[in-house]
Formats: C-alpha cells, structure tokens, sequence
C-alpha cells in the first residue's frame, strides 16, 4: 500500500467506505457541546492492540477468515490538554481490497503522519454555534475516523473533533485529514468479505434464508404460474447456515457452492418447483438453502431448503411470493455434483 495523500471518504471509515444519503434536512436542534479534557494513554502500542475493531462497518462472515480480536482500549475523547504536544497522528482503520488469488478481503491498516499542524491547528477550533433560523445540511453518514495523537513520550489520546453548526466536523477539520500524508507502518488481512469462490461462481458471500423468513413472519400468496414458468438460464448458489443463525428472524447463510445449472438439470428442477402442494408447517430450520436466480439477475428467485423440512419459495417481480413443498429428489437436484 503507498504512501502519500489521503481522503476524506477513505479517512472516515479509517481506510475503508463511507456511507452517503444525501438529502436536504434542517439543522440540528440543538448545537453540540465539546467535551472535557482527552485522557492520555501512557504507551501507544499498535492500533492491532488498541483499536482492533476501528472501522469495521463491513461484518466478516463466520469461519471466512480472521481470528477473534481483543477489545482494544477506548479511552475518553476531548480536548487537548495543554500540556500535551503532539507531534504525529495515527489513524486506525479496515479497507475492502482484492484478495491474492481472487474475491475480496478485509485489511486492517494503521497509518501514521508526522507532519500535524494544520490538524493541530483545526482540532483547537470551537465548534460553530447554530446561527437563527434554518441551516440547510445534508443527511451524508460522516463516520469520524479513529484518531490518535502522539507525543515525544510515546503518550497518546483520541482527540475531540470540532462540530460544524449541523453536528459534522468542521470543514477545516475534514480539510487537515485530507491533507495528512499519511504511510502504512501495519497491514494485516483481518476475513475475506467475498472468497474466490464465490467471485468465480457469480454468487454472493452471503444470503438470507427466505423461505424460513416466509414460513414464520410472512404471508406469501400465489404467483402466477406464467411468472415463473418461462426461465433464462439459472445460476445455483448454496449456502450453510450456522448454527447461531438457525431458527433467527432472518438467517444468513455463508456460501458453499454455486454454477450456472445445465440446461437438463434445469428443467429437471423446474417441474420439481411446478408442484402445486402446500408447504408443510416447520419448526425445523434447514443447515443448507438454495438460491436460483436468472444469470442476468432478472425475473423471479427460487430458494429451496436442502435439509429439514425441504420447502421452497418463489419469488416473482414485481411482488407476489408462493410458499411449496418440495422432497428429497429436488434437494438431489441442487447437489454439489
């Protein structure tokens, strides 16, 4: 990873993605207040000890990758005390990048920058009171980036941000993280996000399990059988629930496998989906789901449980869903082999 400038995105999430909604919206109610003094740490360490969880937004799927980390240390953020010079900043944060042998990984990065003192200068600012009448601010997700300021003791502490008048910080502030030239002193793959297999076989890493979420909360009506009689070639993905997962609102399930289906297998699970017998009652949530879908994500879903109670779900754009009940050879169908 280079060294040299930063932005704003990247920084906001440490290195990583920053959300944005944009949209028009009145000022705060009321104009946020600075905190007290920051507590300084008295030995900085690493951010892989202090702040191991700095910007992960994106969750890890379990069993990809990665190994439990510690909590870290979160001391209290505020201002600076007088005292305390600071003379490099350390930002902590995770990044979504290519993996080596294909799909994507989450990496925790820790960048440091010595030369601070626009951001010294910015962090000292007050932050802007609300003036009368309405302020025009956007609704955009800023998530601030896990900082630190050390000094020439190796002590550190986690500066306050000066807040613009809509709870933001201040331009000047946004200004200094953007103008950081900031190196990698750390880098560590912490989980794969999407595995190359996945990548390959045009599946998501993750996917809910529709037909539990159908069978307990939903109420799924008939589709029409035009809808879902006429299909372009499908892709099979398959996914494992874990045990946490099973019997939840809404599980997730990791992918296992998936290929686009050949034209008689396809047509051999077709009319395995064309049954017309209502889905059984279950309070046995299935370890394994299937999910169809057209090779060029049109037209309806199909999901089939592969254990347990064996139902399977259609769904048709756009809306309508129709719970059915499959069997052990449609299960065989959507096999690995």
């Amino acid at each position: 990873m280079r060294s040299g400038g930063t932005t704003l995105v990247a920084a906001l999430l440490g290195v990583g993605l920053c959300g944005l909604a944009l949209a028009g919206c009145a000022g705060p109610a009321s104009t946020p207040k600075g905190p007290g003094p920051a507590e300084i740490v008295e030995k900085w360490t690493s951010c892989a000890e202090i702040a191991p969880q700095a910007g992960a937004m994106l969750p890890v799927p379990p069993g990809a990758g990665g190994s439990a980390t510690p909590a870290g240390i979160e001391p209290r953020v505020g201002r600076m005390d007088p005292d305390f010079v600071p003379l490099a900043a350390v930002l902590c944060g995770r990044n979504v990048v290519p993996g080596a042998g294909g799909g994507r990984e989450q990496v925790a990065t820790e960048r440091r920058a010595d030369d601070i003192g626009p951001l010294v200068a910015a962090l000292g600012l007050a932050d802007q009171e609300r003036g009368p009448g309405e302020i025009a601010c956007t609704a955009d997700l800023l998530v601030p980036p896990w900082l630190a300021l050390l000094d020439d003791k190796g002590r550190w502490l986690r500066p306050y941000l000066p807040m613009d008048a809509c709870g933001k910080p201040r331009p000047e502030v946004r200004a200094a993280v953007d103008g950081l030239r900031l190196t990698t002193v750390d880098s560590r793959t912490v989980g794969v996000v999407e595995s190359s297999e996945a990548e390959a076989a045009g599946c998501a890493q993750r996917w809910s399990d529709m037909v539990w979420v159908e069978g307990t909360v939903g109420r799924p009506g008939r589709v029409a059988p035009a809808a879902v009689s006429k299909a372009g070639p499908l892709r099979l993905c398959v996914y494992q629930v874990p045990p946490s997962e099973r019997g939840g609102g809404k599980p997730a399930g990791d992918f296992v496998y998936g290929r686009p289906l050949p034209p008689e297998r396809q047509a051999d699970v077709l009319r395995g989906l064309a049954g017309t017998r209502p889905a059984a009652d279950c309070a046995t949530p299935a370890s394994r789901f299937a999910v169809l879908r057209a090779a060029d994500g049109s037209g309806p879903e199909w999901y089939v449980e592969l254990d347990a109670c064996r139902r399977f779900l259609v769904v048709a754009p756009p809306g309508g869903s129709q719970l059915g009940q499959g069997d052990a050879a449609l299960a065989a169908l959507l096999g690995p082999s």
